[in-house]
């Protein structure tokens, strides 16, 4: 079976997509000619013509407006925010148009669309090319949020994805495109090639949205997360020798909760893991849904790592980053109480 990076898993899911739809059309600036600037549209334009692969100017409000028009008139738009970081310009499209359109025409109209961005830190990108604004999407009714952690999840999530009638924001975490990151920034990179989860079929597959993984099985401690720090969290239970069960999320909307539930009535235990500043994100929203699920099979308070309330700084990306240092203090924790 063919290996691939999660750049060349989401490329491929996208020709497989528009091979089997004609109506599938793919935009957003520079993902055309140049084939998008992390490359994950390389290629599209010259398969499937300039009609249905193409750049579109830099405004994230009309790339988004665009894709609505064309949704509603029977299309399936897959546009590209290039950077989660500049989503914002779009965002009162997607909650006032996007969000709503199935239910404020009582289900005659559906939003067959997804909106693809790279998101996240870990690559130096400062402030205005490291957020994780996921949580603002989970908390719009009528979205759905999906973030990969594998490429294999990567390709069977992104056609899911297309295929959903429903619209979908897939966020992509850049830190693992090219190979898994355990959070230790000083050490050498890895490929994903060394990994099981880089084992991507070809043709058609999908993965169902909505339906978590148990990466690690474990019996002390439940930790759940997704993208990045799914590898981050594996690898600092293993560090310090915690039997904890890892959860996948894959999907944030539609979450898995019965997979979440289940664990930690097993366990006693739960630690969340985002990147995400800590205020109102979504480890927040999977705190609460545990206390108020497991709340008589909890040993401890539910534990939380996350990023800091504050812009994700330069200098000092490694500090803001939930890495091994934080995770460790974290696991300790949380088994102590």
């Amino acid at each position: 079976m063919p290996t691939r990076n999660m750049i060349e898993a989401i490329n491929d899911a996208h020709r497989v997509a528009m091979a089997a739809d004609p109506d599938i059309v793919v935009f957003g600036e520079d993902v055309g000619y140049f084939g998008g600037v992390f490359r994950a549209t390389a290629g599209l334009q010259k398969e499937f013509g300039k009609e249905r692969c193409f750049d579109a100017p830099i405004s994230e409000g009309g790339i988004v407006g665009t894709a609505v028009g064309m949704a509603a008139y029977g299309l399936k738009p897959v546009i590209e925010i290039q950077f989660a970081d500049y989503i914002y310009p779009g965002y009162d499209q997607i909650v006032s148009e996007v969000a709503r359109m199935r239910y404020r025409t009582a289900g005659e109209w559906t939003m067959p669309m997804v909106i693809r961005s790279p998101y996240g830190g870990g690559i130096f990108g400062g402030q205005t090319h490291s957020q994780s604004p996921e949580a603002l999407f989970t908390h719009i009714a009528g979205m759905k949020v999906v973030i990969p952690s594998t490429p294999y999840d990567a390709k069977g999530l992104l056609i899911a994805a297309i295929e959903d009638p429903d619209p979908v924001v897939f966020f992509e975490p850049k830190r693992i495109y090219n190979g898994p990151f355990d959070g230790h920034h000083d050490r050498p990179v890895k490929p994903w090639a060394k990994h099981p989860d880089s084992e991507v079929p070809d043709g058609h597959y999908t993965v169902p949205l909505g339906k978590a993984r148990i990466v690690r099985p474990g019996n002390d401690l439940t930790v759940i997360s997704f993208g990045t720090m799914v590898h981050v969290a594996l690898a600092a239970v293993e560090e310090n020798g915690i039997d904890a069960e890892v959860i996948d999320l894959r999907t944030l909307v539609p979450l898995d909760i019965a997979t979440i539930e289940e664990s930690v009535k097993k366990t006693g235990r739960a630690l969340v893991v985002q990147e995400a500043t800590k205020t109102s994100g979504f480890a927040s929203e999977l705190a609460t849904l545990i206390q108020e699920r497991c709340f008589y099979h909890l040993e401890a308070p539910v534990g939380r790592v996350t990023g800091w309330d504050t812009p994700y700084p330069h200098a000092y990306e490694w500090i803001y980053f939930p890495g091994p240092i934080r995770m460790k203090q974290a696991l300790e924790k949380v088994m102590a109480d």
